[in-house]
């Protein structure tokens, strides 16, 4: 269950100003020293699990549902300062959708261009998800900290195109169909220990960590449990706060352990169709995330 501390909820001034804006940023929510604990563990299952045998690569398991197979990222995404935050925005009912460790690599050239989450997901234009990115170590300017377009949740899903780059971090190298110009971004920088949030239908993305430190940031998105997907299809989700059984999510518990081997098949299955959805359409490539 989520850890018991000091209330980090959000002020009604900080609730109107995400509705408003589409983003919120910086928060402080967890201390320097948690996050040192985190990122060496991280880093040890990193040194641990590169060639342990797994099923698919390590990246994979960190950039896709991370929480379903690695404690870790289930612990962080139920840290009770993080869903403090959360239930300010989406209210008492939070279900986590999914958790990624989003890594550049120092002096690496690799960006996220500038696109809108909701693009792919299959769950139309809704209010009801929300994206909570922690960071581990310093998302900087200089490091590729995320560029928001204030007020951009206020417009529909923009025409996306796919470049499969492999300099590109997203699943698919989606950017949409607009320039965005320089003056139009606003800076998500967060020092280690803070998050931001930001709306499905932001138009956001990040350039490349120029910096001699990893940019590691905790992506987690929850969903409010009352979200219904189009056409009923399948999909999970795991319980954080409030009631979440409405029947529209198949609820996953905890990982029980590291790379489990059960939580490695439930992985596989909603890997499998989940991807009938984000990757409907593609041209030449079917996987998420190399």
């Amino acid at each position: 269950m989520p850890n018991a501390q000091t209330s980090h909820r959000l002020s009604d001034a900080q609730i109107q100003s995400y509705w408003e804006d589409g983003f919120l940023c910086p928060i402080p929510a967890i201390s320097a020293q948690q996050c040192e604990d985190w990122r060496a563990q991280l880093e040890a299952i990193e040194g641990d699990w590169l060639d342990n045998g797994l099923p698919r690569a390590l990246n994979v398991y960190k950039r896709v549902n991370a929480h379903i197979v690695m404690p870790l990222a289930y612990e962080i995404a139920a840290h009770s300062a993080i869903l403090d935050v959360v239930e300010g925005i989406l209210g008492p009912d939070v279900l986590l959708y999914s958790t990624e460790f989003l890594i550049k690599e120092p002096r690496t050239k690799h960006v996220v261009t500038m696109h809108q989450d909701l693009a792919y997901w299959g769950l139309g234009e809704i209010d009801g998800i929300l994206t909570a990115w922690l960071a581990l170590s310093p998302a900087t300017p200089q490091s590729g900290c995320m560029d928001f377009v204030k007020g951009s949740h206020k417009s529909p899903i923009i025409p996306h195109e796919d470049s499969f780059d492999e300099l590109n971090l997203l699943s698919r190298g989606q950017e949409i169909k607009v320039d965005v110009a320089q003056e139009d971004k606003s800076s998500g920088a967060l020092a280690t220990g803070e998050i931001s949030l930001h709306h499905g239908l932001m138009i956001h993305g990040s350039g490349a960590n120029t910096s001699d430190d990893r940019r590691i940031g905790v992506v987690m998105r929850f969903l409010s449990p009352h979200v219904k997907k189009p056409n009923n299809a399948p999909d999970y989700g795991v319980p954080m706060r409030g009631n979440c059984d409405t029947g529209n999510f198949t609820l996953c518990d905890a990982p029980k352990g590291l790379f489990h081997p059960e939580d490695l098949l439930l992985y596989e299955e909603i890997r499998t169709e989940q991807a009938k959805v984000m990757m409907a359409g593609a041209e030449g490539k079917a996987e998420m995330y190399r």
